[in-house]
């Protein structure tokens, strides 16, 4: 009796170790990688963490993921037998990534455990900067840090100046002009002659009274250089005027127009490609002053049908009708109107249609 119970519980022992050894199992000679320090210009770097499979049946590895795009994984494809040997390959893309880093690669398998995680680390060193890596943009002979003057919000009071650095990357002197400029801007290059290799700025100003216009607008203007322009020698000028209400007393806030609307976004569910759908929304100025509308701007896809009046005493409502055309569109839709007011709590409004389009 007393050998029964031994062999019952030398058995109950040996079950879970063999099934242990049974289960494949990926050990790792290393889970940590240190590239030290080396240099952004020498490019990509990679590293082979290798593995055995110290268990008892194929090892599988399902899938290899990266903490972020910077590295790109590779591993071993086929099952690996018992004792067989495999890798998992690690490489950091050190371009733009200058300083410190640790990243981490999750390896997943028929394993057990099923998860492992690897460790890469170092510290780039950035590569001596360019001209071309401070001047992005080439205009002939010269390099621009940029080719937008971007003024960014502004009231419609206001005026504004940016200034863009410019360099000439050429042996000879280059003499800067400028074509097709807005009655709103005024632009001129310090200094308007440039020896070789020489610096300057290009110094604009943005009148916004005189653009009299509402929301994010753009301009276009070129630049000449030694007489020549060319299709690229391009700036862009942007701003986003907003109405100054900074003047406004505390009586005049509490009597102003405010802009409300029965609903601000249309969903058109599924329609097929070339199909036009139609929306009205229904503005009402529920303040105790005229509702000025200052512009109606509808986003690619939709059309905003002007109002039939602009002016909306207090109370009073108006339809703006939204005609969505899916002509040449394929997918998930969002489209906005923008509307823009003289309520100074809510200037502007965005209103949206959305739905899908199924190609037909």
């Amino acid at each position: 009796m007393k050998r029964i119970l031994y062999l019952f519980c030398l058995a109950g022992f040996l079950v879970p170790v063999m099934s242990q050894t049974v289960q494949p199992k990926i050990s790792f000679e290393e889970n940590v990688h240190d590239f030290g320090k080396f240099k952004e210009a020498d490019g990509k770097v990679t590293y082979k963490f290798e593995f055995v499979n110290t268990g008892g049946s194929d090892l599988i590895i399902q899938n290899v993921s990266a903490s972020c795009g910077c590295t790109a994984p590779r591993w071993t494809r086929e099952p690996v037998p018992p004792g067989g040997k495999g890798y998992v390959a690690a490489t950091y893309n050190p371009a733009g990534r200058p300083g410190s880093f640790r990243k981490y690669v999750t390896v997943i398998s028929n394993s057990n455990p099923g998860n492992v995680r690897l460790t890469i680390a170092g510290e780039v060193e950035a590569k001596p900067r360019t001209i071309e890596d401070d001047y992005r943009y080439a205009m002939g002979p010269m390099r621009l840090k940029s080719n937008h003057l971007a003024f960014g919000n502004m009231k419609n009071t206001g005026t504004a100046e940016k200034q863009l650095e410019v360099i000439n990357n050429s042996d000879k002197r280059v003499e800067i002009a400028f074509q097709r400029v807005p009655k709103h801007v005024t632009i001129k290059a310090e200094p308007a002659s440039l020896r070789p290799k020489q610096k300057g700025v290009i110094v604009a100003t943005y009148n916004a009274p005189m653009r009299n216009d509402w929301g994010f607008v753009i301009d276009r203007m070129n630049l000449s250089i030694n007489g020549v322009t060319e299709r690229n020698y391009s700036l862009v000028v942007s701003a986003n005027i907003e109405e100054d209400f900074s003047a406004l007393s505390p009586e005049e806030m509490a009597n102003a127009p405010v802009i409300s609307v029965n609903n601000t976004e249309f969903n058109f569910g599924k329609i097929k490609q070339g199909e036009k759908v139609e929306h009205v929304y229904v503005l009402t100025n529920s303040g105790k002053s005229e509702l000025h509308i200052r512009k109606v701007k509808a986003s690619c896809g939709c059309t905003a049908v002007q109002p039939e009046k602009r002016i909306i005493a207090p109370g009073e409502s108006v339809d703006i009708t939204t005609v969505f055309n899916s002509a040449g569109k394929t997918g998930n839709q969002n489209k906005t109107v923008t509307i823009i007011t003289n309520d100074p709590k809510k200037s502007k409004l965005i209103l949206w249609v959305k739905g899908e389009v199924i190609k037909s």
